[in-house]
């Protein structure tokens, strides 16, 4: 059969259930857009646009036996395949083992956007529903018409239907190669959540073994025939100019097959890795650059940041905080900072491309294909539908690290060696001074309590640099595209609200203010986990333990007391219950801390106690336990939950203990693991995490709930043991390392 044939003419031909369900508002969709499909290449074919009622994406029951689901999300190492194809088979009611899942592939899969926020589950997870419930609900139909009874005589289970008089068949049978295809909609009911057999059951993720033997996974595991591999060399320091630079010596090497200068960009492509790599070394000892400097001195950062910033602009308000906070007589105020962060990816950027017959090609770790695709277009002046991103498991990043970067990066040099697949990889050093950081940001608060311990107002001033510039769109967000002899420019487009993520408290408080002054700072800067509501939630849980003790409160009951949202009063109840807060003396060894947010105010509920001790033979600390209770709404996956929750937590106790980019006038000088350290295995905590699941409720986002909450709780536990606050991250110069 030829691989150019018409999708939905293959899926005719199949035998196919297709149900089509969108999952956002069609306001992009040009109604008058034509509806035949165009052709990638070989066979590849667009999903056609057929007006503002497109089917965006599919779940599909086909005549093998299978029951594949389609999403535009990608599995980044959270479990989201597992969790999306439990809530499918679940409410389809099929065995969970005949399911399978094709996600992030422009040439198959409906444009989520970009994979980030912790809404896959929540987003994609009702949609996938949604659509399951509506295809069960089309074969019941179906089933009534056959068997000409009601559908309400019909049951369901294990992918096959029954009525009353014996009848029985299955799925498959019912379609006798049928095509049919509907569009959801809202009526067809969900299951009862108390009938649940796959939904809030443990089911390990398929990749796990892979990851564990070693088997190829990830895209920096894809051989392709004839493939070359490449090396890129930045430029030394940002604004740097190439200007000169002998290729002759590079080209003698053995293996060598190009090397390409556009601009201040340079690459290398050689037949093996390992060439590629001493080819690279030799260009980096060769080549001469007209260098700039870094302008901002380090340890004048947050001097520089509030004399430079942007005017305040007010994001929220409430009553009259200032007001109240000028007649108070119970108030204090304080200013948190947070440093530069690094994604720490433990693999290197990585992607694989190939031009050929004027169409691109490739195989990406990115967040998002369709924003990769649009933007691959912009960069190389292509229609997009001549350009198929396929994604591939890459090294962990929750962000924007160098995923996209390393995938333009592989088309530029793609399209110098056509016909011929090009495999880039970046170096440590690549990856360290070249990815976008989560940015350096400065918090200042002022309360007031009244006689009774109720916080009666609250000001926030928050100083930050942008927490997004992915590309999506602009060719310029890119770094090596600003290095092209023709380049393109980058322009930040403003700040998002990723800055004042959870700066607004969850907590009851009548007058309230929030400001943002937006900050252009020295380095590079995007999405890293939880964007801005880690550094505000280190600063208002902090702020919470010293409004405690102006209380003169117990910290849970203050917390509580000041809480109307009985989920969130609910968690932290557990986490007192679960850590025997009662019992805990004064005279133990250990001192603790505790935090707790609503991610985003919208999505999952946290709550962590920190026990940290002195560290043996030294004057420092140690981290020795995080015991955390998380409430998700609905739980898909325990399991896969808890492994979300334990990642985030250790993920950020590296942050506020280790974890900080240095740099000078001379550029970055966190280059490696050495000059940027990261908790090792042997510092890890000993992790607790209690999960509340609410059945009954939707699931709620969990990627990136532990992230704030675990950097004040370790924060309090430490002030609590130094007997004076601790406002200024990381904390290394207290740890034992």
């Amino acid at each position: 059969m030829s691989l150019s044939i018409h999708r939905r003419n293959f899926l005719k031909t199949s035998g196919q259930l297709l149900i089509g369900f969108n999952l956002f508002p069609l306001i992009q969709c040009n109604p008058k857009e034509d509806p035949n499909p165009k052709l990638l290449y070989d066979g590849i074919p667009e999903r056609p646009h057929a007006g503002r009622d497109i089917i965006d994406s599919w779940i599909r029951l086909d005549a093998s036996g299978h029951v594949t689901v389609l999403t535009g999300k990608q599995e980044l190492g959270q479990g989201i395949r597992t969790a999306l194809l439990q809530i499918a088979a679940e409410e389809l009611e099929v065995p969970f083992e005949i399911c399978h899942i094709i996600n992030g592939d422009t040439g198959q899969t409906a444009n989520e956007g970009y994979t980030a926020g912790s809404n896959s589950v929540e987003g994609s997870g009702t949609a996938i529903r949604q659509a399951a419930a509506n295809a069960k609900r089309v074969l019941i139909r179906e089933a009534s018409k056959k068997w000409n009874i009601s559908e309400d005589q019909i049951k369901v289970k294990s992918g096959n239907l029954t009525g009353p008089q014996n009848q029985k068949i299955s799925y498959w049978d019912l379609l006798e190669g049928r095509f049919i295809e509907e569009k959801v909609n809202d009526q067809a009911p969900f299951k009862d959540p108390k009938t649940h057999q796959i939904v809030g059951k443990s089911i390990p993720r398929a990749d796990i073994e892979n990851l564990v033997r070693g088997n190829a996974h990830f895209v920096h595991d894809l051989r392709l025939p004839g493939m070359l591999h490449a090396r890129v060399l930045h430029p030394p320091v940002y604004g740097s100019m190439l200007r000169k630079l002998n290729t002759n010596e590079i080209l003698k090497i053995d293996g060598v097959k190009k090397v390409i200068i556009d601009g201040s960009f340079v690459a290398i492509v050689a037949r093996r890795e390992y060439q590629a790599v001493k080819a690279w070394q030799k260009a980096k000892e060769l080549a001469e650059w007209e260098k700039s400097e870094i302008s901002v001195d380090p340890s004048a950062l947050f001097e520089h940041m509030e004399q430079t910033s942007q005017n305040p602009v007010e994001v929220e308000s409430k009553g009259n905080s200032s007001d109240v906070l000028s007649r108070s007589s119970k108030k204090i105020s304080a200013i948190y900072q947070k440093p530069y962060h690094i994604h720490g990816s433990m693999g290197t950027g990585c992607a694989v491309a190939k031009w050929e017959n004027g169409n691109l090609t490739v195989w990406s770790p990115t967040q998002g294909v369709y924003p990769l695709q649009n933007t691959l277009a912009d960069l190389l002046n292509l229609e997009k539908e001549s350009i198929r991103c396929i994604g591939m498991p890459g090294s962990g990043c929750y962000g924007h690290n160098s995923a996209d970067d390393v995938s333009a990066e592989a088309s530029l040099i793609a399209k110098q060696i056509p016909d011929i697949p090009v495999r880039l990889q970046w170096m440590r050093e690549d990856e360290h001074q070249w990815e976008p950081y989560g940015t350096a940001m400065q918090v200042k608060l002022e309360a007031a309590v009244d006689e009774k311990g109720n916080i009666i107002a609250w000001n926030s001033h928050i100083w930050s640099d942008a927490h997004s510039t992915r590309p999506n769109g602009r060719a310029g967000h890119y770094i090596s595209a600003r290095h092209l002899e023709n380049p393109f420019e980058f322009e930040k487009s403003g700040f998002s609200g990723g800055s004042y993520r959870n700066a607004p408290p969850l907590y009851d408080i009548p007058h309230v203010q929030i400001l943002l002054s937006n900050y252009d700072g020295p380095l590079r800067t995007s999405a890293l986990r939880s964007l801005g509501a880690y550094g505000n939630i280190f600063a208002l849980e902090c702020f919470m333990d010293e409004l405690t003790q102006l209380a003169n409160q117990d910290p849970f009951d203050f917390r509580i007391n000041n809480l109307k949202d009985q989920r969130a009063i609910a968690v932290l109840e557990k986490l007192k219950t679960e850590t025997n807060w009662n019992e805990k003396s004064l005279n133990e060894k250990s001192t603790f801390g505790i935090a707790f947010a609503k991610y985003k105010n919208s999505a999952s509920y946290f709550a962590v106690l920190a026990e940290i001790e002195p560290a043996s033979d030294s004057k420092k600390f140690r981290l020795k336990k995080l015991t955390g209770v998380i409430e998700s709404g609905q739980c898909i996956n325990p399991d896969g939950l808890k492994n979300q929750t334990e990642g985030g937590m250790i993920q950020s106790a590296s942050w506020t203990i280790l974890e900080q980019v240095k740099f000078d006038s001379e550029g970055i000088q966190s280059k490696d693991w050495s000059s940027y350290p990261i908790l090792r295995a042997n510092s890890i905590p000993e992790i607790e995490v209690h999960i509340i699941n609410r059945p009954e409720e939707k699931p709620l986002g969990a990627g990136e709930a532990a992230q704030g909450p675990v950097a004040a709780a370790i924060v309090n536990a430490l002030s609590s043991a130094l007997g004076r606050r601790v406002r200024k991250l990381p904390l290394k110069e207290y740890f034992e390392a």
